[in-house]
């Protein structure tokens, strides 16, 4: 790949960071209001059934996960290598597999899953019929995901990112319809949210429906059947599977045992902690949705070395952005809960700290993953990450048996988010889609070191503050501290020249 092309690679990359910073910013805006107003309507005890019950559908959803997966890499490398064909074919057998799969999750949730939440969940009597409503539209809002899945990875092949600030504007407003419906509505609000929240999934369906349909040629569904082909899709999205199981039996299995040691009250505070770090979190997963294609685009082509510089530099900066909005946030959390929520479920504080900081982890880990699947060799990858992630469960069941505090299962949690990290390293630098050593000096040793330097004042400052002083105070002393360190540790010398280059440009046009 020349020069000017990546260059025009990593403008296009910015382009649709943009577009997807505005869509984040829209619906973590309402995420964070609508989180409030739901807990307060339907109260501590409705809010944890919804998550717990939730958590009970999600438990299949992690195949959706794996096709997801599977159905992104082989259009990004038919994209890459120019092959539309291929890519028609593969958008076609994808979204025949799903349409299967969505069954076979039904037969699964009305059997196995039904007896599960009917005799093993610990969900007060007088609730359990609103709790079987909860699931039975959950059910249905998991599959209208499973058929919506190779239109996302459509949209998100082509990079075209502006198609997702305008579906982030209807969410907005139906997100915002239903706080208004909930509060003002005197039918049961533990049904009325399972309702509306599934039409608010078929609704944004039938917007990419459409969109694809008309604007992506590669996206109008034909049925054929490929054994090759078929094959191929079936080996990655098994060897997926497996991973993704083992990863949502460690997070769904962890919050099922802490219903069945501690009850919904922990699981209100559990759910709170989720949302938290979901709306934060945003931002890292919107920078990584724009570059995702040009990783498996620049392996499709064999460009190796622009491979490397782009997977150390989705890293690095994907954990200062969530490091940036994650800091001044666990430094005044308790603030920050009582101003949003009022009413704080108690383990809330807690559990968003020790989830954020396992968030940190996982967004410097994430870009190497993607480099994993790239390869298409996931295998053996996904045996030895199975095997690390269902130490999270294994764990936390022995220490929660043992009468330890809830907060034990994050900090396990944590542990195994860095153990994940150095096993996709390894196999990374086997693959040889990074080496190991310039991965550590680049982006291991930088976040480090700005860490170090930036969290202990704040930190020992916050001590002494509280309310809006302390959270104006150590937030103004963090970004300070932050932005000097990133500077200088955080960012090469071509980056550097960048930003002086944008600086000197902006100054150039404000004295024009």
């Amino acid at each position: 790949m020349s020069k000017e092309l990546y260059t025009a690679n990593n403008k296009r990359i910015a382009k649709n960071t943009l577009y997807l910073y505005f869509r984040m910013l829209l619906i973590m805006g309402v995420t964070l209001y609508t989180s409030r107003i739901v807990l307060n309507a339907l109260g501590v005890e409705d809010f944890g059934i919804y998550n717990i019950v939730g958590g009970v559908v999600i438990l299949f959803s992690f195949i959706n996960n794996a096709l997801s997966s599977a159905t992104q890499r082989f259009l990004n490398f038919e994209i890459g290598r120019g092959d539309v064909l291929g890519t028609k074919r593969v958008f076609s057998m994808s979204l025949t597999i799903h349409l299967f799969v969505a069954l076979f999750v039904v037969l699964l949730a009305e059997t196995v899953g039904l007896w599960f939440l009917n005799t093993q969940m610990n969900i007060p009597t007088e609730r359990m019929a609103a709790a079987n409503l909860v699931y039975q539209f959950s059910i249905l809002t998991v599959c209208i995901s499973f058929v919506q899945i190779p239109y996302y990875a459509s949209v998100v092949a082509y990079e075209k990112m502006s198609f997702f600030a305008y579906i982030a504007i209807i969410e907005v407003i139906l997100k915002l319809l239903i706080v208004v419906l909930l509060i003002y509505v005197g039918f049961d609000k533990l049904r009325l949210y399972s309702i509306l929240t599934f039409l608010v999934a078929v609704l944004v369906f039938a917007c990419y429906k459409y969109y694809c349909n008309t604007r992506l040629d590669i996206s109008r569904y034909k049925y054929f059947w490929d054994k090759i082909l078929f094959s191929k899709l079936l080996n990655f999205s098994g060897w997926m599977l497996f991973g993704a199981a083992a990863g949502v039996s460690a997070t769904q299995g962890v919050n099922i045992l802490l219903n069945i040691f501690y009850g919904v009250t922990v699981n209100a505070a559990m759910g709170i902690s989720t949302q938290v770090n979901s709306a934060v979190n945003k931002f890292v997963s919107n920078f990584q949705t724009a570059f995702m294609p040009q990783i498996t685009k620049l392996y499709a082509i064999g460009d190796f070395e622009h491979l490397r510089k782009l997977i150390g530099q989705s890293s690095r900066f994907s954990f200062l952005l969530l490091f940036a909005l994650a800091c001044p946030l666990m430094l005044n959390i308790d603030f920050v809960l009582k101003l949003w929520l009022k009413t704080v479920p108690e383990y809330s504080s807690v559990f968003c700290i020790l989830i954020l900081i396992y968030s940190l982890v996982e967004a410097a880990s994430k870009p190497v993953g993607l480099a994993i699947h790239a390869t298409g060799k996931v295998k053996f990858y996904n045996i030895v990450m199975s095997i690390a992630l269902l130490m999270n469960i294994i764990f936390s069941f022995i220490f929660l048996r043992l009468g330890f505090s809830p907060n034990v299962v994050l900090v396990i949690n944590v542990c195994v988010g860095i153990l994940c990290f150095a096993i996709r390293l390894l196999f990374a630098g086997y693959y040889k889609v990074l080496k190991i050593a310039e991965f550590i000096r680049s982006v291991i040793f930088r976040i480090v070191c700005i860490s170090v330097f930036v969290v202990p004042v704040p930190l020992y400052i916050s001590r002494y503050y509280n309310q809006w002083i302390g959270f104006f105070v150590t937030s103004s002393i963090f970004l300070c501290l932050f932005t000097v360190v990133v500077y200088f540790i955080g960012l090469t010398r071509s980056e550097k020249e960048g930003v002086l280059k944008a600086i000197k440009a902006k100054i150039f046009i404000l004295k024009g």
